[in-house]
This record gives C-alpha cells, sequence and structure tokens, in this order.
C-alpha cells in the first residue's frame, strides 16, 4: 500500500503565517491535469451516496459506502470507515499500532462532525483504540466538544470502551532502531506518518467526516496536529460540502486549511480549485514547502470531489458508484 510519509524538522520556526495567492500564481501548472477534478460530476448532477478518503484506503471506503448502502448515515459511515484503519496493525499512523511519541507512548487524535455542525474530539488519548467513536460520544453525550489525554481515556471507559497496550511489537521495534539516532528530518512520502480524512454524502444528500490519527512519528509528547482541530483537520457545512487535510499538521494548523476550503466552495470555487488554492497558499509563504506534504481532498454539496497536494505521491480513494478507486492526486511541486 503506497502511503505518504515523512518525519517533522526539528524546528518549525520557517513555517509562517499563511496568506494570499493561489497556486497558479505561485507556479506554471499548465502541463498537468487532475484525475480527480475530470471526473467531477456536471453542476446539474448530484451525485449520492459517496465516500472520498485521503490515501489507499479502500477497505475503509468499501466499510463506509456498505454503511451507506445499508441506509445509514453518513455520520455513521465515515466513523465505521475510519475504525478499520484505526483497527488495523499494519497501519503505523493509525489507532492500535500507531508509531509512538519520541517517549514510546502511543497517543491518538481524532475528531467527527455531522451534517448539522456538531464536533467532537479527543487529543493526545493512550489505551483506546478507536478515538474517532469516542470522538463521537464527545458530540453527542457530553456538553463539551473536545477531550484530552486522560480525561479523555477516563470518559471512554466510562462509556464502555475497554482499554488496549496500542504500542506493538512492530511498533516498539521501530521506535527503538529510530532512538539509535534520534534523527528528525522529511522524507516526503516515506516516514511513517499518515491520517485518514473522510468524507461521505448518503442518500438524503447529507454530509459528514470525520479524521483520526497517532500523529507525527516520534513526536514531542503532547504534540497536537491539525488532524483533530475543527476547521483544520477537517470541516463540514452540510450546505457547501466538506474538507479534511494530511501532511504537517503545523503547516495546517497555520492556514486552518479546510476551513478555508469550504468558505472558497461557499464563493463558487470547484473543490478542485479549492483545494488548489489552498496549498497556493502554504507555498507562498514557505520557502521551505519542499520540505514537507500536505495533502487535501473535499467534496461539494454537489458531489464534485477534488484533491491537491504539495508533493507527489497523494493518494485518494473514491467509492461512488458501486466503484472504490485509488487516484494519485495532482500536486503542485514539478521537478
Amino acid at each position: 500500500m503506497k502511503r505518504r510519509k515523512f518525519i517533522q524538522n526539528a524546528s518549525l520556526s520557517s513555517l509562517g503565517v499563511v496568506a494570499g495567492a493561489s497556486v497558479i500564481g505561485c507556479k506554471e501548472n499548465k502541463e498537468a491535469t487532475s484525475t480527480l477534478a475530470s471526473e467531477e460530476v456536471t453542476s446539474n448532477t448530484i451525485v449520492k451516496p459517496l465516500v472520498i478518503a485521503t490515501w489507499n484506503v479502500n477497505n475503509a471506503t468499501a466499510k463506509a459506502w456498505e454503511a451507506l448502502q445499508q441506509g445509514k448515515s453518513a455520520l455513521d459511515a465515515v466513523e465505521q470507515g475510519c475504525r478499520v484503519e484505526e483497527a488495523d496493525p499494519k497501519n503505523q499512523s493509525v489507532g492500535y499500532g500507531g508509531l509512538p511519541d519520541r517517549d514510546g507512548r502511543v497517543t491518538l487524535d481524532a475528531c467527527i462532525m455531522n451534517k448539522d455542525g456538531d464536533y467532537g474530539a479527543v487529543v493526545c488519548m493512550q489505551n483506546i483504540m478507536h478515538p474517532v467513536s469516542v470522538a463521537r460520544k464527545v458530540m453527542e453525550d457530553t456538553p463539551h466538544v473536545l477531550l484530552a489525554e486522560v480525561g479523555a481515556e477516563e470518559f471512554a471507559v466510562s462509556q464502555g470502551f475497554e482499554k488496549t497496550n496500542l504500542l506493538t511489537e512492530a511498533s516498539k521495534k521501530a521506535w527503538e532502531e529510530w532512538k539509535k539516532t534520534s534523527l528528525y528530518k522529511p522524507i516526503i512520502n516515506i516516514e511513517n506518518h499518515d491520517t485518514i480524512g473522510m468524507l461521505a454524502i448518503d442518500k438524503n444528500g447529507d454530509i459528514s467526516g470525520a479524521c483520526t490519527t497517532s500523529g507525527l512519528a516520534y513526536k514531542m509528547a503532547g504534540r497536537i496536529g491539525d488532524s483533530p482541530i475543527i476547521g483544520s483537520g477537517l470541516f463540514i457545512d452540510n450546505e457547501v460540502g466538506g474538507a479534511t487535510a494530511t501532511g504537517l499538521g503545523e503547516a495546517v494548523l497555520k492556514t486552518v486549511g479546510s476551513f478555508l476550503i469550504v468558505e472558497l466552495m461557499r464563493n463558487g470555487m470547484s473543490p478542485q480549485k479549492a483545494c488548489e488554492e489552498a496549498i497556493g497558499r502554504i507555498i507562498k509563504k514557505n520557502p521551505n514547502y519542499e520540505d514537507f506534504q500536505i495533502g487535501y481532498i473535499a467534496v461539494n454539496k454537489k458531489g464534485e470531489t477534488g484533491s491537491y497536494s504539495i508533493h507527489e505521491g497523494f493518494w485518494v480513494t473514491k467509492y461512488v458508484n458501486d466503484k472504490n478507486t485509488n487516484t494519485a492526486s495532482e500536486f503542485y511541486n514539478k521537478k
């Protein structure tokens, strides 16, 4: 399974506050065409149901599609789809088997949003395999929207979630090997870290989304990225559409990228152009953009989809019209 994997630089000080200019304004892009963009439906057509997710996660999108075919909501679909990756020990960046922080602790972040704009999240949670489901419980069964660390774990246990040692033998060995050098060096699409972000439209045309991750491999204890943060890792507006992010969380947080994409779609941009604009704003203010990867996916109310990344190697999985397909995303940095 081909995945984007990279390590964060020891210093992120060069990542500035992002503003201005589209991708096309940053660099000539005439030779590229987006497979996803070319598959967008016409403006008069509504596609439903639909599932789209970051990376090559066919099993996850298949599970979400199954839920939609059973008449379940988009919210049910994204939760069930994300749980597939959370339970897979071979995926060392999500849930069980996720790579730990520099102290050997596996901490998980996740969020979920429904058609009404309700949001729930957990951050830095240990010992619970399915943070996306705990995030939904936070959203639906508490007066809060975000729980952290021990509080999140205790809440999960109170809701019937079982404690699990999330550090598998494979991830432990990888961590022990990393400790020999403790080196932070970005290797685009190679380092063991990626996020699953998923968006879905159900039979009623309602949109929901979820995002789940074990975060940056060997991160500082307590580090939180964009994935569980509303407007950064995920944003849904049922009147407009939704977007979700993957990549270096610090850069996504500084741009509130998913919210930006939804607002651009609100103002008439297609999902594809909105993703390109969001990446363009990051590139313009970050001369070191070659050192890190960010990818976005988006869907609008009509079922049109888009994706864009800084570098080659970002893949998207989409399930629509009974077809579950992986597509290489269009990207900016063409050498």
